[in-house]
């Protein structure tokens, strides 16, 4: 038997609560990790996605040897580092001969690797090598826009999976209403060809346009740099079914008979059974008839009566003519009668 450790202290209990499962998790934190050998522009990176998620981010500076995360046994140790701080996103920088200037992005499911993109990083640019104006630079924890230019992001199967990483790594905590003025920063990514993608960071300018909507204005702040394709890994389709699933105090219920539809929202259908208002009897008789239309309607039904009373008397004649009297019903002796008749 296995033995449970418990917390011994109130501070161990209150790490271990922050680290449970929960209905509605917060947002995912990113650990940045750098391999054996790293080049000064792969410092530079990692330097910078650093800043870009300096809210929700871990970052070790020392050297990793043991770390292969496309290779058998070298995920051991990114599981520990991802769970001894809780990510549940990495980002791995190496620099070999073979691959120059490597990022790995990756993304855990328990604290096991889920799915893994290896991109080369081309033509970086730095924040500190872009002139504006400081007063436009996004805050940290903002918001951000997310711009995807390319036929790639639809078509292609490694720039779909790119796209899914970068929405996860970048986009911070799940809200559901935003304000406008905290939307300061685009993520703006052009898909050159099948592997290799354009990625800038603007700031947004918001200028007077005459209406409510405000006018946009793009500057680039960095980081820049051009990303190639190099390798990835797909989840397994039982680990993707495992991880997507919903816990069932978050799924409604379906409704019956009800329908959504993007324009017209939601639509049902009800059963509505035959009323027979033709038949129905009213309480008062309505004024707005005019006085020869309802004095003739009384007249027509004073008339059908009556034709109604002259078939009964007909039928109860006989052939000669003469009519049938009723026989009347034999009342029933009351008990009273019958005495009187004894005595």
């Amino acid at each position: 038997m296995l033995r449970i450790k418990t917390p011994k202290s109130l501070r161990a209990k209150r790490e271990l609560e922050k680290r449970a499962p929960r209905l509605v998790e917060f947002g995912k934190k990113t650990l940045l990790l750098h391999g054996t050998k790293t080049s000064n522009v792969l410092n530079a990176v990692l330097t910078e996605i650093y800043h870009l998620k300096k809210d929700n981010a871990v970052k070790y500076s020392r050297r990793n040897d043991n770390i292969r995360p496309f290779e058998s046994g070298g995920e051991t140790s990114l599981e520990f580092y991802s769970l001894k701080t809780d990510c549940s996103l990495f980002v791995f920088g190496s620099h070999s001969k073979k691959r120059p200037n490597n990022l790995v992005i990756g993304r855990t499911y328990d604290h096991h690797i889920y799915d893994l993109v290896e991109l080369g990083v081309e033509n970086f640019k730095s924040m500190a090598s872009f002139s504006y104006d400081k007063k436009i630079a996004p805050l940290i924890g903002s918001k951000p826009f997310f711009a995807f230019i390319g036929e790639g992001f639809e078509n292609n199967d490694e720039l779909k999976h790119l796209k899914e990483i970068l929405l996860d790594l970048f986009r911070g905590q799940v809200v559901k209403n935003l304000n406008l003025a905290g939307l300061d920063r685009v993520y703006v990514c052009t898909a050159v060809s099948a592997t290799k993608v354009l990625f800038t960071h603007c700031a947004l300018r918001l200028k007077k346009s005459g209406n409510i909507v405000p006018k946009m204005e793009l500057v680039e702040v960095g980081p820049s740099m051009d990303l190639v394709v190099r390798r990835h890994r797909h989840p397994d389709e039982s680990l993707r079914k495992e991880a997507m699933k919903i816990a069932p105090e978050l799924t409604k219920k379906k409704e019956k008979n009800v329908s959504k539809d993007p324009i017209e929202g939601k639509i049902g259908k009800i059963y509505v059974p035959d009323q027979q208002v033709g038949n129905a009897s009213l309480p008062f008789k309505p004024k707005g008839l005019k006085r020869e239309r309802r004095e003739a309607k009384e007249a027509k039904i004073e008339a059908n009566n009556q034709s109604e009373k002259k078939q009964k008397d007909e039928s109860i004649k006989d052939s000669e003519g003469e009519a049938i009297k009723p026989v009347e019903k034999k009342r029933k002796k009351k008990k009273d009668d019958s005495v009187d008749n004894a005595v």
